[in-house]
């Protein structure tokens, strides 16, 4: 059954094109090493009446924007495997959290199994 990395961050909007580059990279990274989707989206219509809206969950300013992000592998084992040679990848080492375009303060992250595959 596959498995998925998500990601929720937030990303001041006058740097979403810097994050757009280091996506695009990250992205090419993942799925050279095996990820089978890598996905990056940027919020576009956040306040919905429905349920707790995103900005109001995620206590945007009025100059932030949500990302929500996903990455699929085959399984869980295989994520693992593929994120141990992620890390080491040259392209993405040594970048400083502090030089980022978000704050790794706020970015929330985790495994999920997949429930429904429709």
């Amino acid at each position: 059954m596959a498995y998925v990395d998500g990601f929720l961050l937030i990303v001041p909007t006058d740097k979403i094109e810097a994050y757009k580059k280091l996506a695009k990279i990250a992205g090419k990274v993942w799925k050279e090493h095996g990820a089978l989707e890598y996905r990056e989206c940027v919020g576009d219509d956040l306040d919905l009446p429905y349920g707790r809206p995103f900005p109001k969950l995620l206590k945007l300013k009025p100059d932030e924007t949500a990302v929500f992000s996903w990455i699929v592998y085959r399984s869980k084992a295989q994520r693992n495997q593929v994120n141990a040679k992620v890390m080491s990848d040259k392209r993405l080492g040594g970048m400083d959290p502090k030089s980022m375009p978000f704050d790794f303060k706020k970015m929330s992250m985790g495994g999920f199994k997949v429930l429904v595959d429709a």
